[in-house]
């Protein structure tokens, strides 16, 4: 069958017919276009580790893998030997940047595919995190006491003194927001575009070691010592969402970016899956020591680290597994934070003694959209970006539960849209009074402007009274008079007792007039 076969023939008396064939064969050459340019543009599928016969996945040691992966994916290999742990990091969006924190203040960042340092420093005081912002160019680091950001040379940009005694930190990209939570059990949302701090939520149940955002929603999830998982908004004063997760501290939270499930693990040795539409718990694990860190890949795959080991597990999420997919050993050495990397099939795991990537295979996402994350991002590129950000930048009040309601019609009665409204305009006025930006100013109230004989008299000025609509007839006459007199229409007439004397002597000088 020749490629030509597909088009209609043309050989036809009737002009009419003879067009839309015409427009048929347009249509189907384009068409023909179309396919084979996306031949080039294929999706790719993720590969996951098969077993054959009654061998086991989680029986592979990183060291067998090692001899039977491309140099590639071998040279995405790391393992950083530090004196400085136990050891947290992150990865910018397009997973090419890598910053570290020793607990006791080393701080890093690296190009770890070109295996080039941007920055190293020894800070000589305790780091518990750090976080990249918007991108490579600046990240925060909360120290001991305050949160300071740094650019990508390591100088001191800013130090956020009303950040202090941070934990936790998490960044939304697409709102420019530092959210942070520390000792104080205050949820604060730091806009790094603006330098202004929108919001202090207390949370009212102590220290908090535990945060994880919500990718889909924007939404914070904390971690409590009381085994409750607590759902944030900066447009709330009090949690969205309470759930009772655990019988013992929340250590550790973990959320896909579909936004559908939520793994959790307390100090009661329980690992849970819950899906957060429904709030309620789909799967539970047990796991020998409490986990203190987890993590979901963009495939789906759930990391657990407990004490030295690190466990994988794949579509553990949606259905209840009996054995992991994959499993770790760091000898000697506990599980600080475990972390996938962007579109690699590699699991980042901070320990006591350094960082080690491990090579987990069908964990990253095989197909990156450049405009969202680019994995190949020029200078230029970088900086374009940028912009775009900032115009494209969401308002913190767009943070809610459910992001689709924008653009919907709100069908409630007018009446509750009003309450709505007035309660929004109040709560609004305090935030201002309590930021400062409206001064009340206290009026001094004059003594006697309240008494009952005013109000009394306030209340007469509405009663109908002949004498005082006479005297009032009388006022107007007599304004009136003055009005004439002064523009020479009328001469002023005497006043008081002799007024009457007056008419008289008006009247006898006409007489002698006749």
């Amino acid at each position: 069958m020749s490629d030509n076969n597909y088009r209609a023939n043309l050989k036809t008396s009737d002009k009419k017919l003879r067009g839309l064939l015409k427009k048929t064969n347009k249509k189907l050459d384009k068409a023909k276009e179309e396919i084979s340019q996306s031949t080039l543009l294929l999706p790719e599928e993720a590969g996951y580790l098969e077993a054959e016969g009654i061998e086991k996945t989680y029986n592979f040691t990183q060291e067998k893998l090692a001899g039977n992966v491309s140099i590639d994916v071998l040279a995405k290999k790391l393992d950083l030997v530090l004196d400085f742990g136990p050891y947290s990091f992150d990865y910018t969006r397009n997973g090419r940047n890598l910053l570290i924190g020793g607990r006791k203040g080393h701080v890093a960042t690296l190009d770890w595919r070109k295996n080039k340092i941007g920055c190293e420093m020894q800070l000589r005081e305790t780091v518990r995190d750090v976080k990249w912002l918007h991108n490579e160019t600046l990240f925060a680091v909360a120290q001991k006491k305050y949160t300071y950001i740094y650019d990508n040379s390591g100088l001191e940009i800013h130090c956020l003194r009303k950040l202090s005694e941070v934990n936790r930190m998490e960044f939304l990209p697409y709102h420019f927001l530092l959210a942070t939570v520390g000792n104080a059990g205050v949820l604060k949302y730091q806009d790094v575009s603006t330098g202004k701090l929108i919001v202090e939520l207390k949370s009212h149940l102590g220290v908090c070691s535990t945060m994880a955002q919500n990718p889909y929603n924007a939404i914070i999830h904390l971690g409590h010592s009381n085994g409750t998982v607590t759902l944030w908004s900066p447009n709330s004063t009090t949690s969205l969402v309470k759930m009772i997760c655990h019988r013992g501290p929340t250590h550790a939270i973990a959320i896909d970016r579909a936004g559908y499930y939520m793994a959790t693990s307390g100090a009661d040795g329980q690992l849970k899956v819950f899906d957060i539409r429904t709030y309620k718990v789909l799967h539970e694990y047990f796991t020998p020591t409490p986990a203190t860190s987890l993590s979901i890949s963009q495939m789906g795959l759930l990391a657990v680290g407990w004490g030295p080991h690190v466990s994988i597990w794949k579509d553990a999420l949606k259905t209840k597994q009996k054995s992991p997919y994959m499993t770790h050993l760091q000898p000697g050495s506990a599980i600080e934070r475990v972390g996938f990397l962007p579109y690699e099939d590699i699991l980042t795991t901070g320990h006591a003694k350094g960082v080690v990537n491990l090579i987990v295979p069908g964990s990253g996402e095989p197909n990156f959209d450049t405009l969202e994350a680019n994995l190949y991002q020029t200078k230029k590129q970088r900086q374009e970006a940028e912009v775009h950000q900032l115009l494209e930048k969401i308002q913190p009040e767009m943070i809610t539960i459910n992001p689709e309601f924008v653009g919907t019609v709100d069908r409630e009665n007018s009446e509750i849209q009003k309450m709505e409204k007035k309660l929004e305009q109040e709560a609004e006025m305090q935030r201002k009074k309590a930021d400062g930006e409206i001064v009340e100013k206290k009026v001094r109230k004059m003594r006697g402007k309240s008494s009952s004989l005013r109000r009394y008299l306030k209340k007469q000025g509405n009663v109908i009274d002949p004498k005082r609509i006479a005297i009032k007839k009388k006022l107007e006459k007599d304004a009136e008079n003055k009005k004439n007199i002064r523009l020479g229409i009328q001469k002023k007439q005497p006043e008081g007792a002799l007024a009457r004397f007056e008419k008289k002597k008006i009247a006898r000088l006409a007489a002698k007039k006749k």
